[in-house]
């Protein structure tokens, strides 16, 4: 019988060595890509879904090119200081990429990034952990918009529910989520299940390079921050 693949020893050099190859990949990928378009952005996102990302950065293939990975691998890529930063000003954008952040390099006009990125909003089910966006309450008594099927799993989301003539009863008012409170496992299933989406995933813009200027996008932030970060 042929030994599993799943049971073969990999050293640890060799995978040191592959995820140094990548992390050298990514560097390469972005420098080329700084010499390639006009302007460079950084953006910071929330509520995150792949997905979505995937479709918006497919849209902009043409004329732009997205990065998201390590901070510090881009920091690198582009210098992290005014002595080894690849282009004059560089190292500012370095510094703002930090948390949830990514960069964007881009041919299109300033006007139309900025379009962009403020009317962009995706709105899908919200995650385990958060925060409420309204108090969701089911008052007592028929559940019409689920099958009778459904009644064992509500019951596990910890909904008093019973089985009536084969329609799901509500015994009592129960509330699903507060405002500002964190979801729980069972507070989100039920809210799928109910259509509601609490998460809108968002890109904001944080500062913008080209090689005539530089600019802050983030409110309480200047150029001697950047600096001196």
């Amino acid at each position: 019988m042929p030994k599993s693949k799943r049971n073969r020893p990999v050293t640890l050099s060799k995978t040191k060595k592959k995820g140094r190859e990548h992390k050298e990949s990514i560097v390469n990928s972005i420098r080329d890509a700084v010499e390639k378009y006009n302007s460079i952005y950084v953006f910071s996102f929330e509520n995150m879904r792949n997905l979505k990302f995937k479709e918006f950065r497919e849209q902009h293939k043409l004329t732009s090119r997205f990065f998201l990975g390590s901070n510090k691998v881009m920091q690198v890529s582009l210098g992290r200081s005014a002595a080894d930063e690849i282009r004059p000003g560089l190292h500012k954008v370095s510094k703002l990429l930090c948390g949830d952040s990514g960069l964007f390099l881009t041919n299109l006009s300033r006007e139309e990034v900025e379009r962009l990125f403020n009317e962009y909003e995706e709105y899908d089910f919200a995650r385990t952990g958060t925060t409420a966006t309204e108090t969701v309450e089911l008052k007592e008594g028929p559940l019409e918009q689920f099958t009778h099927e459904m009644e064992p799993f509500l019951r596990k989301q910890g909904m008093p529910v019973r089985l009536n003539k084969g329609v799901i009863d509500l015994v009592s008012n129960f509330v699903v989520c507060e405002e500002g409170k964190p979801l729980s496992p069972e507070s989100s299933r039920i809210l799928r299940l109910l259509g509601t989406k609490m998460a809108t995933f968002r890109l904001h813009l944080i500062c913008r390079w080209s090689p005539e200027d530089f600019e802050l996008y983030r409110e309480g932030l200047d150029e001697s921050d950047v600096e001196s970060a």
